[in-house]
């Protein structure tokens, strides 16, 4: 029996899912799928239940955004899950490497695999963020994380859900920065690991105003309900108006579920945060320059 499950996302992207389902399963691993259809009403899930009937699917009724994930762990019975969106898809050989991986480090809760972007195949960008990744790496197949590509990562299960898997409030966007938080809190690590590949053609069926908006939200939620006080006081100061406005509507869920992570694990967001600062400052120097 396979020792991990392919959990695919989806929103109203059948053809684009479509396409990805067929290369998922012509891997060699022969992984067994479950896709979460979002609450679509494109014809989504019956068109994957034409087209792969040895696909599980679950249909869910309404978008429940990243958490929408959590449901496709609930359904999987092996101790590892890859992590697919419906515009991505992993190379043959990265499952059976990633498990192997896995198997040999207890206590790595994930990894994350090199993302490829678009026909031409460039690196996308926070693969290479994440392989420069300043945090000591020691005993671990790749570079720390305290974060990860949620499309392009392989997960322990029971990991997963001890963590409590994706926050529903989030919806979309850093939704995984707080799950990696909680990880670490528990003493489990992610690792960077570039011998995995995945594959991103990224849909153009986007609300990449809302996604951004929902993303300034989050930033400022995690920060209040992980950091320590003074990098969330510092958050909250360099955040736009519109995005503390939103975040404020959490107020009381903010103070009643905030825990501040271990000052170790601070002190590595804070180690993460200064190298972010640095990339950022060199970027503007270098176009000043040019």
């Amino acid at each position: 029996m396979t020792a991990v499950t392919i959990v695919v996302l989806t929103y109203n992207r059948a053809t684009e899912l479509l396409r990805t389902l067929e290369r998922l399963c012509a891997l060699p691993e022969r992984a067994p799928v479950v896709v979460v259809d979002n609450g679509s009403s494109d014809g989504t899930a019956e068109r994957v239940a034409a087209a792969f009937p040895a696909v599980r699917l679950v249909r869910l009724a309404r978008n429940l955004g990243a958490a929408g994930r959590n449901a496709g762990v609930a359904r999987a019975t092996t101790p590892y899950v890859a992590f697919s969106d419906d515009d991505a898809w992993w190379m043959p050989g990265s499952l059976a490497r990633a498990v192997d991986v896995l198997e040999r480090h207890p206590r790595l809760a994930a990894v994350t695999a090199k993302v490829l972007v678009g026909s031409e195949g460039r690196l996308d960008p926070a693969s290479h963020e994440m392989a420069s990744s300043p945090l000591p790496s020691v005993g671990l197949p790749g570079p720390r994380l305290l974060g990860f590509l949620a499309g392009a990562s392989v997960f322990r299960r029971s990991a997963f859900l001890e963590a409590g898997g994706y926050e529903r409030r989030l919806f979309l966007g850093a939704e995984e920065k707080l799950l990696a938080y909680d990880l670490a809190a528990l003493g489990w690590s992610i690792a960077y690991v570039g011998a995995l590949t995945a594959c991103h053609h990224p849909s153009p069926a986007r609300d990449r105003t809302r996604r951004a908006a929902v993303l300034a939200r989050n930033e400022l939620w995690i920060a209040w309900l992980r950091r320590s006080l003074r990098a969330a006081v510092r958050e909250t100061l360099r955040a736009p108006p519109s995005a503390l406005a939103r975040a404020l509507l959490g107020l009381p869920w903010l103070l009643r579920e905030r825990r501040p992570l271990p000052g170790e694990i601070e002190a590595l967001c804070e180690r993460v945060d200064a190298s972010r600062l640095q990339q950022k400052q060199r970027r503007r120097a270098l176009g000043c320059v040019q």
